[in-house]
Order: C-alpha cells, then sequence, then structure tokens
C-alpha cells in the first residue's frame, strides 16, 4: 500500500500517518527526516543536500526525489509507504509519478485531510497563550502570523495537488475535525451508555385453539336417592275419549 496525505500545516497528517504505519505494517516516508538521515548517513545525494541546506537555500526536486528513491529501495519499504510532506507541487507528484513508474509501483491514494483553518488558527492562539502562562518557550513558527502565511502558502502550491489526484480518480477526502471514536466528546461523556441490541428471537408459536368436550350433567347424590323423572301428561282412557266423541257430535246435531 502507498499512499499521500494532503492537508494544511496543523491538520494532523503526522498523527493520521502513525496510524496507518500501524494498522498497514507500512512505514513512514517525511522529507524532512529522509534529508537529515540522508546527511547523517554521509551518502552522495545527502552530500549534495548538505552543501544545498549549508547556503540556505531550498532543496531542488531532483535532490529530494533521489532521496525518496533510495528510501523506498530499502527492505523495509517494500511493504508500502505513506508520504507525508510530499509532494508538496504538481511538479512534485508529476516527479514521484515517473519515479515509481521506472520501479512499476503506483499509489494506491492521495487522502487530504480536510480542516477549517479558522480552527486551526484559534487552536494555535490558544496554545501559545497556554504555553505563555506556564512560562514554557513558544517557537517562532508556533504563532497565528506564521500559521496564516504557511497556509496561503498551501493554499497557493500544494492545494491543487487535489485536483492533480482527483483527475487520475486517487483522491480521498477525510474530516480531519472528526473526533476518535475511541473516547465520546466531552459534552456526550456523562450521558448513559446505550443499551446492547438484544438477539433476535424467533416468533413465538401460538398454540391450537382446544377444543373443550360437552360438560356432562353431574352426577346424582346417591345419599339423596334417584332424580325424579318429570311427569308426563296420562292419556285419556280410550272409552272416555270415544265419550267425548260423542257428546260432541250431539251438539253440533242440536241434540
Amino acid at each position: 500500500m502507498r499512499l499521500i496525505l494532503l492537508g494544511p500545516p496543523g491538520a494532523g497528517k503526522g498523527t493520521q500517518a502513525q496510524r496507518l504505519i500501524s494498522k498497514y505494517r507500512i512505514v513512514q516516508l517525511s522529507t524532512g527526516d529522509m534529508l537529515r538521515a540522508a546527511v547523517a548517513a554521509g551518502t552522495p545525494v545527502g552530500q549534495r543536500a548538505k552543501a544545498i541546506m549549508e547556503r540556505g537555500e531550498l532543496v531542488p526536486d531532483e535532490v529530494v526525489v533521489a532521496i525518496i528513491a533510495d528510501r523506498i529501495d530499502q527492505p523495509d519499504a517494500k511493504n508500502g509507504f505513506v508520504l507525508d510532506g510530499f509532494p508538496r507541487t504538481v511538479a512534485q507528484a508529476e516527479a514521484l509519478d515517473r519515479l515509481l513508474a521506472e520501479r512499476s509501483l503506483k499509489l494506491n491514494a492521495a487522502i487530504e485531510l480536510r480542516v477549517d483553518e479558522g480552527i486551526l488558527l484559534k487552536r494555535i492562539e490558544k496554545r501559545v497563550t497556554d504555553m505563555t502562562a506556564r512560562g514554557e518557550k513558544v517557537r517562532s513558527d508556533d504563532n497565528p502570523e506564521v500559521l496564516k502565511g504557511r497556509l496561503a502558502a498551501y493554499r497557493a502550491q500544494t492545494a491543487p495537488l487535489a485536483y492533480y489526484y482527483a483527475s487520475k480518480g486517487m483522491h480521498r477526502v477525510v474530516d480531519g475535525m472528526a473526533r476518535s471514536t475511541r473516547s465520546p466528546p466531552p459534552s456526550t461523556a456523562c450521558w448513559p451508555k446505550p443499551r446492547p441490541a438484544r438477539p433476535s428471537m424467533p416468533p413465538a408459536r401460538v398454540p391450537a385453539a382446544r377444543v373443550s368436550p360437552p360438560r356432562r350433567p353431574p352426577s346424582p347424590d346417591p345419599r339423596r336417592g334417584p332424580r325424579p323423572r318429570p311427569e308426563r301428561p296420562v292419556p285419556w282412557p280410550v272409552s272416555r275419549q270415544k265419550t267425548k266423541v260423542e257428546c260432541a257430535n250431539r251438539v253440533a246435531d242440536g241434540g
């Protein structure tokens, strides 16, 4: 994995680079560290860079690219790297592309840490105020005016790199002002922790309706004897029935 981190000063590129190298087992390539290491090692490129820096001049792009070429050829960079602080211009990006193409390599992504410049200025103002109150020494470049100049230089030189890598389909944007998910923000630190979601349970089976048999009448109490049967109408005797018919006929005849 080969990455580039883009962002203005104070965006946290160094912090994010450390997280990336820890997670993906890659190395961080910082131009400042590589220049100092090359000068200390006394390499031909390092000696050339040392002479330029001693004259107070800026190290040209070809020297920086040559130092990067020596660094990515080392065994620990075979798994990948993340570039912090380079490239700063479109010309440097083109030189880096040529360097990687010569080695049959290519970048995976250019990640831009997008931040609010106004908040960056407020942060550095608060940091300077706190350091002064504690009696600590404040660096000469650690003040709002210097930061404004560095931000202006970033917008003029480095910001066009976003369009350069976007045209190649490698540009990615990350919110540099977002808080880490490892700890909640102070405003929500006292909120109750959310309850863990309950595991989904299968729907309960509804038992079939039970049809109860008809209730039988209670058996008679043997102590009270058998239950009395209902009385049936006693039919009239046949002789009596005939007598009633005869009487009815006589009445009908008028007799």
